[in-house]
């Protein structure tokens, strides 16, 4: 009996019997990924620079080749995205139904919100052809810089192609929305995702802490001129100013805060690219080995790099335009439907703005790469509060527009929250898919606060102010975006 205890224990150690192996540990440093492929038998990495294609991203073709451009945006990067290549015809009926002014604003506005998912796809897909073709981490942060283009060209077009002082309110919600959409919808969609495969998903602590600790400092950032703001004019008596001098100085403090978010923004992309890229390549550079689809990846036809070029430039230049169609016609549909500004900016505005990261992050974590989902989706929200948001502050300040970062007691509270929330679903490093289905959850009841919040009189008294008085309370009142 003893004999066979003792030869039971040693196959187990030895790893000759059938007890169940622990899961190798993830890699903490970019050599443990090379000694374990080539120990492996895995494929020897070639050492290159930044401009080194990497073999996953060679196309084997130069130049542009027409048929082959259009079969490989058409089969996109997965089945979702394929489906939602569908959706092309809207882009055209767009653009007519809006230059002709035919149909209702409802018909406009659907038409136009719909017609940018395509587009945004498009985006989202040549900007991951174009990361397959660089190193790890800087494909990470080109694919999240590209996927914020629809967000940033949307924030800009509210910002410089209208002219009433309303559109503020609406900018600031969409600031806020876009956070929350990408960190509770997306990321709870990608927890639902790789739980519905996986009875646990494991992610490094790399990406998990130092994104929580981003996400915390950055909700502060922006909640400082709002705590600012509210805390003095609650009791504006007792500190001998005027509200057009609190607003002045909410105004200073946003710009300031809106500097120093861009400085961190900065020195955490040279804290990812130059002093600790060697741990991010590693962990990439893991998902990489753990997707499902990698056979399937690798054999797929690819776009050169002057595809990629005219793919972006060609997706821009629609998004642009539907922008401009979407943007104008948010005030008719408001004055038809009566829909609240909070909603429009919290909710509506950006799940347009985020489809393309959305769709990417999705199909990661669906492959196991959760690794890559976790980091679209807490860098792109990164980049939503601490670069596109002081960046159209910035704007906003060099073209003499008063835009602050003032927002509602109710955002800002529930931005606070939702950044806890999802601290604590990080802290311990794993996911599965309760944890993704109760993101989603909260983030349907933020949206329906949001469909009953009314439109502050604030953003009313902005847009009377702006015009210098001249407009009657009930015009004002529905005067959104002229």
């Amino acid at each position: 009996m003893a004999a066979q205890c003792g030869l039971a224990l040693k196959m187990a150690v030895s790893g000759n019997g059938d007890a169940p192996q622990e899961k190798p540990a993830l890699p903490h440093s970019r050599q443990d990924v090379i000694e374990d492929g080539n120990g492996a038998g895995g494929e020897r990495q070639r050492p290159g620079g930044l401009i080194r294609v990497k073999s996953a991203g060679e196309s084997g073709r130069r130049g542009l080749h027409p048929i082959q451009f259009f079969q490989i945006i058409w089969r996109s990067s997965s089945s979702v995205s394929k489906a939602v290549n569908i959706l092309w015809p809207f882009v055209p009926a767009a653009l007519a139904v809006y230059y002709t002014g035919v149909g209702s604003p409802a018909l406009r506005f659907s038409l136009s919100y719909i017609a940018m998912v395509p587009c945004a796809n498009l985006i989202g897909f040549s900007g991951a052809e174009l990361a397959r073709k660089m190193p790890h981490m800087l494909g990470v942060l080109t694919e999240t810089t590209i996927g914020s283009i629809v967000e940033i060209v949307l924030f800009l077009v509210l910002l410089l192609s209208t002219g009433n002082e309303n559109r503020f309110y609406i900018i600031r919600a969409a600031i806020l929305g876009s956070i929350l959409a990408t960190m509770l919808l997306c990321l709870g969609a990608c927890f639902f995702a790789a739980g519905a495969r996986h009875v646990t998903a494991t992610f490094d602590g790399a990406i998990s802490e130092v994104g929580t600790g981003l996400l915390l400092m950055a909700g502060l950032g922006l909640a400082i001129p709002s705590i600012f703001q509210h805390s003095i004019s609650v009791s504006l008596g007792n500190y001998n100013i005027s509200q057009d001098n609190l607003n002045d100085r909410t105004l200073q403090l946003s710009r300031v805060v809106a500097v120093l978010l861009l400085i961190a923004y900065i020195v955490f992309v040279w804290f990812q690219m130059h002093t600790h890229h060697g741990i991010y390549d590693a962990i990439f550079e893991h998902d990489e080995k753990r997707d499902h689809d990698k056979h399937k990846d690798r054999a797929k036809a690819k776009l050169t790099l002057t595809e990629c070029a005219v793919a972006l430039s060609a997706s821009v230049a629609l998004v642009t335009l539907i922008a401009l169609a979407l943007v104008h016609e948010i005030e008719p549909l408001v004055e038809a439907t009566h829909i609240s500004d909070p909603f429009m900016g919290l909710i509506l505005v950006p799940l347009v703005e985020k489809a393309a990261e959305h769709l990417t992050a999705l199909d990661e974590a669906w492959d196991n790469q959760i690794n890559f989902a976790l980091s679209h989706c807490i860098g792109s929200t990164i980049q939503t509060a601490m670069l596109n948001a002081p960046l159209v502050v910035i704007v906003a300040w060099g073209t003499g527009a008063r835009l602050d970062l003032s927002f509602e007691i109710f955002e800002i509270a529930i931005l606070i929250l939702a950044v806890i929330t999802v601290g604590n679903y990080l802290r311990d490093q794993k996911s599965d898919y309760l944890e993704g289905f109760l993101c989603i959850i909260t983030y349907i009841a933020i949206a329906v606060a949001a469909f009953y919040f009314p439109t502050p009189l604030e953003a009313f008294n902005e847009g009377a102010e702006g015009a210098g008085g001249a407009e009657s309370g009930e015009h004002v009142e529905r005067m959104l975006f002229r």
